[in-house]
């Protein structure tokens, strides 16, 4: 096992988040998915990030249960789909992550996208919480006035948005309108899937050899050093080793803003704002959820 220790941040409810974690998603073959936490958990990753959409659910419980680190010191993150996003449904899909996950609790459960009924869907989250079934709830995907809302109509503010930050989309105002509420910012694809040659970009790299360190290294510093959790996904055990060494430097101020210069401005995978978007994504979801209902 690895000897580094991650620190933790605590959330505005009490409970301590590991600032960086290990991600699975894309990673829907189980036993691979297996493997690739066992090999986490073993590297010294504490926090572990999966959702129903993921699929892997199953595998994700399975390491965790064979694992000889304590339940109590990993911190289990999944997400509701908005297929279940209806207080009924929330319910449902709640215990579903639990049974197949194998677990008593999670540490941290989330809405998955700002869409359809997610004030219904959150109470049932904070029943949940209450019960003792979660211990942080938050949300995924969030912006400010989606998550404004949410927090004016509903008694418990959120603890975590996991949205999508990464050099080039660094979502500076959203970032900074979150943690002035009190909500942890949780980067998703720190690494942009390896878009516009991130491993390699000479701007990046040049900070990392400043360091010692490599480009993928320089920007979960960067994230760090930005008040960001982190879950960087890798299914190789070297890769999972290299993420998880970047607290043992520190990255200047002229190096942050040199970091900062790099942004795009724009999402690298899709504008979550973009109607025709929510219909070919999450449509037939929604869908689902209506017909339900009826």
């Amino acid at each position: 096992m690895s000897d580094i220790n991650v620190p933790t941040v605590k959330l505005n409810n009490g409970v301590e988040m590991p600032t960086l974690g290990f991600g699975v998603f894309q990673v829907p073959d189980l036993s691979q998915a297996e493997q690739a936490v066992t090999d986490a958990l073993n590297t010294g990753y504490r926090l572990i990030d999966t959702a129903a959409a993921y699929q892997n659910e199953e595998a994700v419980g399975q390491a965790i249960k064979k694992s000889s680190v304590p339940r109590d010191q990993i911190f289990v993150t999944s997400k509701l789909w908005v297929s279940d996003f209806s207080y009924k449904r929330a319910k449902a899909g709640i215990d579903a992550s639990l049974q197949k996950l194998g677990l008593d609790y999670m540490d941290l459960y989330l809405l998955h996208q700002p869409y359809g009924d997610t004030l219904g869907a959150w109470r049932a989250l904070e029943e949940a919480q209450k019960a003792g079934k979660i211990r942080a709830i938050g949300v995924s995907n969030f912006y400010a006035d989606q998550l404004k809302n949410l927090e004016l109509t509903m008694p418990v503010k959120p603890a975590v948005n996991q949205i999508e930050v990464n050099p080039w989309y660094q979502q500076s105002q959203e970032v900074k309108f979150n943690q002035d509420e009190g909500v942890r910012v949780e980067a998703w694809a720190p690494f942009a899937e390896g878009k516009h040659h991130i491993f390699t970009d000479e701007t990046i790299a040049k900070i990392a050899a400043a360091h010692d360190k490599s480009n993928g290294q320089v920007i979960l510093r960067w994230l760090l050093q930005r008040g960001i959790t982190v879950i960087p996904k890798s299914v190789h055990q070297n890769r999972m080793v290299e993420n998880i060494d970047v607290f043992d430097f520190e990255l200047s101020a002229d190096e942050m803003k040199l970091m900062n210069s790099l942004d795009k401005k724009e999402s690298q995978f899709f504008d979550h704002r973009d109607p025709v978007t929510i219909e070919q994504i999450f449509g037939s979801s929604l869908k689902a959820v209506r017909d339900s209902e009826d």
